[in-house]
């Protein structure tokens, strides 16, 4: 290559670390429900060309979907499952098919907590405390101390099986109201015992998690988390708890942060329709630059991004280390390297949220084919 042209390469196109693992560019693509597992949770063909297209499109770590780390932890219809070892082989062929290329895949581990409903999850919905869910319609039980320790153990043991699976790494769920999130945040944590009260407390069940995967992954094994900067509800977890967070959470040893917002109670979750002017993308960037400058573990912002430019802006002022899209890799699974090559800059996507179909995530906009 000419030296004068590697002096001009973006600095989104440059490999960056977390952890042990080296990714070859400052692309994530967000963890997004694609409802095209089997009813039980197993992987699908479908599956694995949606990853391998995001592989070969360059991006440079893609996140699955959230998995379930036990029954009733389910979400949604046609969700990936981790709960049990029966799931390592079908998990094996999606990170064979992005191996193919330099891409790195991380596993999202979850649990719905009480969004979720009995028919789907087979079980009464759990959460810190017992707080009704507006949205879902649901009054949890609260989980015991047992209960706890048993959720805990059923996040290492899912990550257990993404590595032994061949998968890079594992992305800790905890936002938009989750099961962790709901933890974190004082409008549905209001125990009084060791997992409740101080944010300290409220944290423990997340550091206790990430010790578990340490203890029994090693350092070898990276560990993210996709932390909510904000629940948007009176009384919920605040920008300037989640930096806090973020710091406990980095001297736990995690490797990265991506930051996101938003609850389906508060009627403002993380996708928000329509198209935004340039000045106005990336509507969680600003609490991912608060977090940023009090960790150093790289951090990835999120929220609308749709410009080249405006990412690059983004990377080059320090205020996150990482770009996180969703929907414009829907739309087109190959828009890094169309980035990359300069074919555009920036993505046709036109935010209409029409793409998070339930028979399987496709672009509204496009022709089957």
């Amino acid at each position: 290559m000419d030296p004068t042209t590697k002096k001009n390469v973006s600095v989104l196109f440059t490999p960056i670390r977390i952890g042990p693992a080296t990714i070859p560019n400052r692309f994530v693509r967000s963890a997004t429900q694609d409802f095209m597992a089997t009813n039980e949770g197993e992987v699908t063909d479908r599956q694995v060309d949606l990853f391998a297209r995001l592989a070969e499109g360059e991006v440079g770590l893609i996140i699955s979907g959230h998995a379930f780390v036990e029954p009733r932890g389910k979400a949604s219809p046609r969700q990936l499952a981790v709960y049990d070892d029966r799931f390592i082989e079908g998990l094996r062929r999606i990170a064979a098919a992005v191996h193919r290329f330099p891409s790195r895949i991380f596993l999202q581990i979850a649990h719905a907590g009480r969004q979720t409903k009995e028919k789907l999850s087979g079980s009464t919905p759990v959460s810190p405390s017992a707080v009704y869910d507006p949205v879902s319609k649901v009054m949890p039980r609260e989980l015991s101390a047992a209960g706890i320790r048993a959720l805990i153990e059923a996040f290492v043991q899912a990550a257990r099986r993404a590595r032994e699976a061949g998968l890079d790494g594992v992305q800790l769920h905890a936002a938009h109201g989750y099961l962790l999130s709901a933890f974190l945040s004082p409008h549905t944590n209001r125990r009084q015992d060791e997992w409740g009260g101080p944010l300290e407390s409220r944290a423990r069940v997340l550091v206790e998690i990430l010790k578990g995967i340490r203890a029994l992954n090693g350092r070898g094994f990276p560990i993210i988390v996709k932390l909510n900067s904000t629940d948007f509800l009176d009384g919920g977890l605040t920008v300037e708890e989640s930096v806090r967070t973020a710091m406990i959470l980095e001297a736990a040893g995690i490797d990265g942060i991506e930051v996101s917002g938003g609850t389906a109670e508060a009627g403002r979750g993380s996708i928000w329709a329509g198209l935004r002017s340039e000045e106005d993308e990336g509507y969680f960037v600003a609490a991912a630059a608060s977090i940023k400058a009090a960790v150093k573990v790289p951090v990835s912002g999120l929220g609308g991004i749709r410009t080249l430019g405006v990412a690059e802006e983004f990377v080059r002022e320090g205020r996150v280390d990482m770009i996180s899209l969703s929907r414009p890799l829907i739309r087109d699974p190959y828009l890094i390297k169309n980035f990359r090559e300069g074919r555009v800059s920036k993505s046709e996507c036109i935010s209409c949220n029409r793409c998070m179909n339930p028979r399987g995530i496709r672009c509204a906009e496009l022709k089957p084919g």
